[in-house]
């Protein structure tokens, strides 16, 4: 570790020492739990959290002049709304039945936005209705347009249902020659402590669903979510801490989920790891890519995740999809997942590729520091049926080899089994997959137990360092 990482990393865990005590349990404590001790999860929090008081103000965006009727813009009339519960000290704005067309809007400090049944938020096809500020976008700060419900630096807020929010197809893809700037995506939230989202339904076509960065303290619950096409993430987890995702269902292009924390030398040097994330009781189905996606912006960090109690139903390639390359740096440890049922697969249960997943950063992160360090990966009590491959494990880079693998508990059926390069402390146990063809393992640099019989492959391809820029780089 480089004299600049671990400046990087006290600082990082100063910070984090110093901070209030987390709203959600570390997630340490469940895996070190006592045997008649239930896990810290969503669905068994030690201490149940207080029912919220009702709120002692209550505004109806009628009130203000909105209409509902699909046609006339009410975008005015609902953020005055919101405006006056800010200044007013917080509370409530319902939105009442009726279709809603709307630009942006935003969520003041203690604000909850709450969609009664048959209440639809519709955002307008013209991009100027999109307040214009820095947004994220592949990993990077750059000029984008804000969801159509966003929130910048404010606390206790949140959207509650059980209505729907609908973005407009006309605003989906990636920037291009007409329009440059990132395209909205539906609800976003930069720089917000203790956010709850719960209840409602979302419609999304070629963009993100819900985007927090650099947020903590997120409940997600009971959400279903349908992003068709491509770029249609549900969640991405942008350098955010503390969240709990919990009963949530999946329809998406794209990844379901996506935990990142930014890409190259300017996320690499500010290290906003995403950490401490509580993901159980959903269901995923992807057409795009993958259920679950962790990467490949990862130079902040991903660590403590826990993924419990979850069916995966259909993915284009993997359920869970490990992903980074030479030239993020940083991390991806502490990966906990167990009881979970996965099908539908078109290429594996879980894949890792620590070498060449995701697009190159301007400036990344160069030599030995560029690669990632990956640590702690736990899978168990998982129940396979008809996946391709059941692990596809063998980009890994041998300078820094996957330290501490588990898979436990591992039963069903697949066509080939297990491929790992490059990893050290491997504890296989109990792995009674059926039909596959070859060997059960098939490794190659691998060391720890329950590895006899294996198969070897052959030596994966190592890409080059990141050479030494011939100056260093520093924010601007």
């Amino acid at each position: 570790m480089t004299k600049r990482f671990e400046r990087r990393m006290f600082l990082k865990q100063t910070a984090q020492g110093a901070a209030a005590v987390a709203l959600f349990p570390p997630l340490t404590d469940a895996q070190n739990k006592k045997p008649d001790q239930k896990p810290a999860t969503a669905a068994h929090p030690r201490t149940a959290a207080a029912a919220p008081p009702k709120p002692a103000l209550i505004l109806n965006v009628r009130d203000f002049g909105a209409t509902g009727d699909g046609q006339a813009k009410d975008t005015a009339a609902i953020q005055q709304a919101l405006d006056r519960c800010g200044v007013l000290g917080g509370g409530e704005v319902v939105v009442p039945a009726g279709n809603y067309s709307t630009g942006s809007l935003a969520l003041r400090a203690n604000t909850i936005l709450r969609f009664e049944e048959g209440a639809n938020l519709l955002g307008t096809d013209n991009f100027d209705d999109y307040l214009v500020t820095q947004v994220r976008w592949e990993g990077r700060w750059t000029q984008g347009h804000v969801g159509l419900v966003y929130a910048i630096d404010a606390d206790h807020i949140g959207i509650v249902g059980p209505g729907t929010l609908t973005g407009n197809p006309a605003l989906g893809g990636r920037p291009n020659p007409q329009n440059p700037l990132r395209h909205p995506c539906l609800v976003e939230f930069i720089n917000c402590n203790d956010v709850r989202l719960e209840d409602f339904s979302t419609s999304m076509h070629l963009m993100w669903s819900i985007h927090p960065t650099n947020c903590e303290r997120i409940s997600i619950k009971n959400l279903t979510i349908n992003s068709t096409g491509g770029n249609g993430d549900g969640i991405d987890i942008d350098s955010c801490k503390h969240v709990v995702i919990d009963g949530c269902n999946f329809s998406t292009g794209d990844d379901c989920i996506s935990l990142k924390s930014g890409r190259g030398e300017e996320a690499f040097s500010q290290m906003h790891t995403t950490e401490d994330v509580v993901i159980s009781n959903c269901t995923f189905a992807d057409s795009i890519f993958a259920c679950i996606g962790i990467g490949s912006e990862v130079s902040g960090g991903i660590g403590k995740t826990r993924i419990e109690h979850c069916k995966f139903v259909g993915a284009r390639t993997c359920a869970i999809y490990i992903k980074t390359r030479f030239g993020r740096g940083a991390f991806i440890e502490d990966i906990v997942a167990e009881d979970l049922d996965v099908s539908g697969m078109k290429q594996a249960f879980l894949e890792i590729n620590a070498l060449t997943s995701g697009i190159q950063d301007q400036y990344p992160v160069p030599g030995l520091e560029g690669i990632p360090a990956l640590k702690n990966l736990r899978f168990s009590n998982v129940r396979v049926t008809d996946v391709p491959i059941l692990v596809q494990a063998t980009a890994i880079a041998p300078q820094k080899p996957l330290d501490g693998l588990v898979l436990s508990n591992i039963r069903g059926t697949c066509e080939k089994a297990i491929f790992l390069a490059n990893a050290k402390n491997v504890k296989f146990n109990n792995i009674a997959v059926k039909g596959y063809e070859g060997a059960l393992l098939n490794l190659y640099n691998v060391t720890g137990t329950g590895l006899a019989g294996a198969a070897k492959v052959p030596e994966p391809k190592i890409p080059e360092l990141i050479p030494e820029p011939e100056t260093p780089y520093k924010l601007h």
